[in-house]
């Protein structure tokens, strides 16, 4: 099994950021939302929220704040285990 991946302190700030921001997309905040529950437990980023994070990351409208949080969330995705 795969080392778990925990969300940093300086990460949730910018998922808290993103999650109070009106202007936030309904990707970015769906991206926060997944960063920040994995702060203090191993949870895996889920393919929905996945899919939301790299959106934002790719977004050119989207925060710093949104961006980091969205990293963070796509670190802690599975991975796929690709044969080589």
């Amino acid at each position: 099994m795969p080392k778990a991946e925990r969300t940093s302190a300086k990460a949730a700030k910018a998922a808290s950021k993103t999650l109070a921001s009106k202007s936030s997309s309904k990707a970015a905040k769906s991206a926060a939302g997944s960063a920040l529950a994995q702060t203090k437990n191993n949870k895996v980023t889920g393919r929905k929220a996945g899919s939301s994070a790299a959106k934002t990351v790719g977004a050119k409208s989207a925060s710093k704040a949104a961006k980091s949080a969205a990293g963070s969330a796509l670190t802690q995705r599975p991975s796929k285990g690709r044969k080589r």
